[in-house]
């Protein structure tokens, strides 16, 4: 059963109420939380999500936010946006939790991992991938030795982006890559060192010209440190006729997972038979119902573990339950847990930067038709 906190209880903000509506109603539920306060720039938007879930505490301004009395900050805004408010809101003295990516420029990496050691707060990426109820059972079996010793990994993140925000129109799709590459280095408990990554398409010269980048697709292959396994990574934004998917795979000398290649499919477990004589071994595969893991958390946040949404319910990132795949609670409890006990989040700033700063590297390696670049190790 999960941890009590006591009557500790925070003030937490949420910035961004079109995918962050999503976690309104989990914040107000809460059992550590004393109050909810929403900013949005969109007044409609702010009256709309307010007055659904009973929240009075309105901001149109992003800055109101900062010199408010609330302790902790969810950023859940334009992917520009990232780097200067996530430092914006830790100098601002609060913990902060920020939507994938952490930013889109090395340099910003930096500057953020330097804010949260100085001023000695929480930061937290809140990267969906790693508490979906997949990767929940992916990573029972990791503590449980089932794998036996892993040779290889994959992600793929395949999303057609056509009608998003502005702000889309040609990112470069690694940029994008959390949601692939995390759930590996997280069950590897590495980080990656270097990388080679091909881009695969061309955009349209207007679309390539905000971001420089010419590429709809961009495959990658990476270095992890101190491992001998290698991970491959694709990420598509635009001109590739695929349905939506997130997943990895992971494969080991005694057990092989793979995430469903379609939403409303269950994963697969490939599982050796009993050795026989002749080529090759016997492996089975098993379609698995993977489980719930609302016991994890307080009881009154259980149920949005289920489906629940606010805005877009028939995207498929939404209606894998309760919001990709489940994750949504554990990501707030986690947040809040680690303010409350003074302890590093699961994906802390270091670990943000390097499952960002990946992508970014693997973009920098594209545009240089492949050639090798190295990825900074933020936690020196």
């Amino acid at each position: 059963m999960p941890v009590s906190r006591g009557a500790k209880r925070l003030k937490v903000a949420v910035v961004g109420l079109g995918f962050g509506a999503e976690f309104v109603p989990i914040y107000r539920d809460h059992p550590n939380v004393a109050s909810v306060t929403l900013c949005d720039p969109r007044p409609e938007t702010l009256k709309h999500v307010g007055d659904r879930f009973g929240i009075a505490e309105r901001f149109v301004d992003f800055d109101a936010v900062l010199d408010s009395d609330v302790d902790a900050v969810h950023l859940v805004t334009p992917i520009p946006l990232h780097g200067s408010q996530a430092l914006a809101v830790l100098n601002a003295g609060k913990h902060c939790a920020c939507t994938v990516p952490m930013a889109i420029a090395l340099d910003d990496l930096h500057a953020i991992v330097a804010a949260q050691r100085h001023n000695g707060l929480t930061y937290m990426m809140m990267e969906t991938a790693v508490f979906t109820r997949e990767f929940l059972f992916a990573q029972s079996l990791m503590r449980e030795g089932k794998f036996g010793t892993v040779s290889f990994a994959r992600g793929s993140h395949l999303q057609d982006m056509e009608g998003w925000p502005d702000y889309w129109m040609g990112l470069p799709p690694q940029f994008y890559m959390t949601h692939a590459v995390a759930p590996a280095l997280h069950l590897l408990k590495t980080r990656a060192a270097r990388v080679h990554c091909f881009g695969s398409g061309r955009l349209p010269r207007d679309r390539a010209a905000r971001y420089g980048n010419p590429f709809p697709v961009e495959t990658a292959i990476f270095r992890l440190a101190e491992s001998d396994v290698a991970l491959e990574i694709t990420r598509s934004l635009f001109q590739t006729v695929r349905l939506y998917t997130e997943s990895f795979a992971i494969y080991g000398d005694r057990l092989g997972f793979e995430w469903a290649q379609l939403e409303e499919e269950a994963p697969f477990v490939f599982s050796l038979e009993l050795e026989r004589a002749g080529r090759g071994r016997a492996i089975t595969s098993t379609r698995v119902e993977v489980p719930d893991r609302a016991d994890l958390l307080p009881p009154a946040i259980a149920r949005y573990t289920r489906a629940f949404t606010h805005q877009d319910g028939a995207h498929p990132s939404f209606v894998q339950g309760g919001g990709h795949g489940g994750s949504h609670p554990h990501l707030v409890h986690e947040f809040l847990c680690a303010i409350l006990d003074g302890r590093p989040p699961a994906i802390d700033a270091v670990t943000a930067a390097q499952w960002t700063a990946a992508g970014i590297c693997a973009h920098q390696s594209a545009m240089q038709d492949g050639a090798a670049v190295a990825i900074p190790d933020f936690g020196l």
